[in-house]
């Protein structure tokens, strides 16, 4: 009939397709899983989250260059994905150069509005922190220093030229490839070491190949959870402070449940045969004195020098306000 009103159409949900490396049965999918329900329910349906995760995607350079083409909108990435983008977050795992996960974490909260005011400029949005714990040394045989290390072929991220070379440069002989090739290249011997978290490595089983853990924090592996601007901003406005909210909470979640695990999972590996190597003094300091060599390197290198000096900046300052705090 003339004149009748015409009944608008139902919008179609926005739908977010975001891939990781972390595998289905990790805490990381567990809780990133609950996000994504969690914002079907607050949007009752008008955000959808497709979640691709175990690396189906690819490696993170792969999840960001999809990302970049539109193919995907969101990933939870490590440094190395999210360096792809800006390598300013490579500050934060400067090798050996924090104490703990407090004074990581210190850092980072000084360092944030400018690292994700950079990652915003170049169109990602971070809905949250978090981390994958320290990564640790495992190796076919015994790693107690630097020099036992240089004699092994060590796996490097192949989307990160610049740290392998630096490790050349070092004299370690690093061999770059996707880290989903990692499990292949230790069955075979083309890798016989590698660094990662221990849940990492529980997880993923890589120490079943590798059955010497040393005992030495080298890095924190951060991450974070990216989604490209154009599809936030698809999502209605008066939703996003909600599911910033949930994001955020679900990182510091996610954050406490790595830092409580780390030992727990060492023990795991221990059971099925992994066997821990000290590290004393004396070698400690020669592990130091080789990260400390590296840092010419990095700065402007790997980090961009800006980035570098204000991260030990900030662990300087954190470190006299720690100090004055026990007086």
């Amino acid at each position: 009939m003339a004149g009748a009103a015409v009944p608008a159409r139902a919008q179609p949900p926005v739908t977010i397709k975001m891939a990781t490396l972390v595998p289905e049965n990790s805490s990381w999918f567990l809780v990133l899983k609950e996000v994504a329900d969690q914002w079907g329910r607050i949007s009752s349906g008008k955000v959808r989250v497709l979640l691709y995760p175990g690396g189906r995607q690819g490696d993170d350079p792969d999840v960001v260059r999809k990302m970049t083409l539109g193919t995907l909108n969101a990933g939870l990435l490590t440094s190395v994905g999210i360096a792809e983008i800006d390598r300013s977050v490579y500050a934060l795992g400067i090798p050996m150069a924090f104490d703990g996960y407090d004074e990581v974490y210190a850092v980072l909260e000084s360092m944030r509005p400018k690292l994700e005011s950079a990652l915003e400029a170049k169109g990602y949005v971070v809905l949250n922190w978090a981390d994958g714990g320290w990564t640790r040394i495992f190796a076919k045989r015994p790693v107690a220093q630097p020099d036992d290390l240089k004699k092994l072929k060590l796996f490097s991220w192949a989307g990160d030229p610049k740290t392998t070379e630096i490790w050349k440069r070092l004299g370690f002989d690093p061999r770059p490839a996707p880290s989903t090739e990692l499990t292949t290249g230790l069955q075979t011997g083309l890798f016989e070491a590698f660094l990662a978290p221990p849940q990492v490595s529980v997880i993923t089983r890589y120490y079943e190949h590798a059955k010497f853990m040393t005992d030495l924090q080298w890095q924190l592996l951060l991450g974070a959870t990216v989604i490209k601007k154009d599809a936030w901003e698809r999502i209605p406005a008066d939703l996003r402070p909600q599911l910033l909210a949930v994001a955020r909470n679900a990182g510091a979640k996610l954050q406490q449940s790595i830092r409580s695990s780390g030992q727990r999972d060492i023990e795991v590996m221990k059971r099925s045969g992994l066997t821990v190597v000290p590290v004393d003094a004396r070698n400690l300091e020669l592990w130091r004195r080789a990260a400390a060599s590296a840092y010419p390197l990095i700065r402007g290198g790997v980090v961009p020098a800006d980035a570098f000096d204000d991260a030990l900046r900030f662990r300087d300052e954190y470190r006299k306000q720690r100090g004055a705090a026990k007086k």
